[in-house]
C-alpha cells in the first residue's frame, strides 16, 4: 500500500525513528543513532546505513497551535561519555546537524530478520526527513547531556536573507573572487579615469562596474538595483 497509506488505516504498525548527527561542518564525522535494536537483538539497518544501539530521547518536535517552529530537545545518554567528549572537541555541537528519519519498522532492511528476509522491506517507504541544528546545550551530566534544536533559520545568529538587499552599493570586494575584474587601473573612485594603479579604486555603483566591464555587458554587481521597484 505504501506509506501514506498505512498512515490512514487503524493499525499501522511500529514507527521507528532514527537520528543522524552530522559533525563534518564542525571539523568532526557522522554518527548514526537509533534508540533500540532489530530483531537479531543487532544494530538497525536502514538503507544499508548502521544506526548503532544509543539511548536517545527526542521530544517537542510537533507544531503548536500557534503556527510557529518547535525547538525540540535531544537527550542523549552520556553514561560512556561519548557525547560529552563531543561536546568538548566541537564547541558543545552548535551548529551540528541533526537529521530525524522515520519510517514503519515493517520497511526496514531485511538484514535486520532472521534469515535475512523481510517481504516488506521498502526503502523507499518513509516519512520525509526533518532536518534540525543544535542550537544550545542545554545541560550536561555525568548521565545525559541534552540539546535544543532550531530549524535552519531559527538558529540563533541566523540572518535570513543571508544577503542584506542594498540598492545602488556593491558589497562585494574590489577585484576578489566575486569581482572577478583584474585588468589594469581604469578610475577612482569617484569614477574619474586614471591609469595610476594606487589611485584605481571600485565606486561600488554600477557606473563603476560598466567602466570595468562595458557599458551593455553582464555585470558581476554585487548590489541589487532593482530593489527600488519594490514597493
Amino acid at each position: 500500500m505504501g506509506i501514506k497509506a498505512d498512515i490512514q488505516t487503524l493499525n499501522t504498525g511500529a514507527v521507528i525513528t532514527l537520528f543522524e548527527l552530522d559533525l563534518t561542518t564542525l571539523g568532526g564525522t557522522v554518527f548514526r543513532w537509533h534508540s533500540g535494536v532489530n530483531e537479531l537483538a543487532n544494530d538497525v539497518v536502514w538503507k544499508g546505513q548502521t544506526y548503532s544501539r544509543f539511548p536517545i530521547l527526542a521530544t517537542g518536535f510537533e507544531m503548536n497551535s500557534k503556527g510557529t517552529m518547535p525547538r525540540p530537545t535531544l537527550r542523549c545518554s552520556n553514561a560512556s561519555g561519548l557525547v560529552g567528549a563531543l561536546t568538548r572537541s566541537y564547541g558543545d555541537l552548535v551548529g551540528g546537524k541533526v537529521i530525524r528519519r522515520r519510517t514503519l519498522y515493517k520497511y526496514i532492511d531485511a538484514v535486520n530478520f532472521p534469515g535475512g528476509v523481510n517481504a516488506s522491506a521498502d526503502p523507499n517507504a518513509a516519512f520525509a526527513d526533518e532536518i534540525w541544528f543544535v542550537d544550545r546545550k542545554a545541560s550536561e551530566n555525568p548521565m545525559y547531556v541534552e540539546f535544543e534544536l532550531a530549524a535552519a533559520y531559527d538558529v540563533a545568529g541566523t540572518k535570513l536573507p543571508r544577503r542584506q538587499f542594498i540598492q545602488n552599493t556593491c558589497t562585494w570586494g574590489y577585484r576578489s573572487a566575486e569581482c572577478s575584474y583584474a585588468g589594469g587601473p581604469v578610475a577612482d573612485k569617484n569614477d574619474i579615469a586614471t591609469s595610476d594603479s594606487a589611485l584605481d579604486s571600485c565606486g561600488k555603483r554600477l557606473s563603476s562596474c560598466k567602466l570595468r566591464f562595458g557599458a551593455y555587458a553582464q555585470l558581476p554587481t554585487g548590489a541589487f538595483p532593482a530593489v527600488g521597484l519594490i514597493r
